[in-house]
């Protein structure tokens, strides 16, 4: 194998949670159906989804955060590092945003699809996330793997010249350590690379939620945090 497929080959590592519960195949469908829409409205205009997608990608780590701080304020019960993790996560994922917006301004008619698609993902993160939790992480986590997926397309797309290659942002280089020759091939690289961690952090979450919910017991110190 190549350097190059090894580097594709990354978008797949650790494969695709497999839904065990019918809240798993509920969250499953229901992103599988924003992934048509999405894909339907810009194609392979990688670019302005991205813009778009990364508006409404923090939403979700940003009320678990704010729900999880409340919830371990009116128990009075340890959060397990949830909140500093996931409003790490809410800050990487607006970094995000800040990178592409620096490549593809986006336009009114964008503009005006954000300010819906954010104000609608909030409202039912926020009421999914007050019903069931584990699926609310669950639902995260699906959305993260459809990025990874994205992403990866959008490198294969510029591998195979279909799409323009421009030089990193400043931001960006700043961001990530990137050099000074770093184009935005490098960039999509490492922002998969968080996606994928995201992804593995809302699945353990959702599972640890889950057990916890069924009275079974959990790790005394998550794995995925060093809190």
């Amino acid at each position: 194998m190549t350097p190059l497929e090894e580097k594709r080959a990354q978008g797949d590592l650790a494969g695709r949670h497999v839904p065990r519960t019918f809240s798993d195949r509920l969250a499953r469908v229901a992103v599988r159906g924003l992934r048509t829409c999405a894909g339907g409205v810009f194609a392979r205009r990688y670019g302005h989804r991205a813009v778009v997608l990364e508006t409404i990608a923090a939403v979700p780590a940003m009320v678990a955060a704010t729900l999880t701080h409340l919830r371990a304020l009116r128990t009075t019960t340890d959060d397990r590092g949830r909140v500093r993790m996931l409003m790490n996560e809410a800050e990487n994922e607006r970094m995000h945003l800040m990178t592409f917006v620096e490549l593809h301004r986006p336009g009114l008619i964008e503009r005006l699809a954000i300010m819906m698609a954010q104000g609608g993902a909030y409202l039912i993160f926020c009421v999914l996330y007050l019903c069931s939790a584990p699926t609310a992480h669950r639902l995260a986590a699906y959305l993260e793997e459809e990025a990874v997926a994205s992403y990866t397309h959008y490198l294969a797309e510029i591998d195979e010249g279909r799409s323009p290659n421009p030089e990193a942002p400043q931001m960006a280089r700043d961001y990530w350590g990137l050099p000074e020759d770093a184009t935005l091939w490098d960039v999509i690289f490492m922002v998969r690379a968080d996606e994928m961690g995201h992804r593995d952090v809302n699945h353990a979450i959702a599972d640890e939620l889950a057990r916890a919910r069924e009275r079974k017991p959990v790790p005394i110190k998550p794995h995925w945090t060093a809190s």
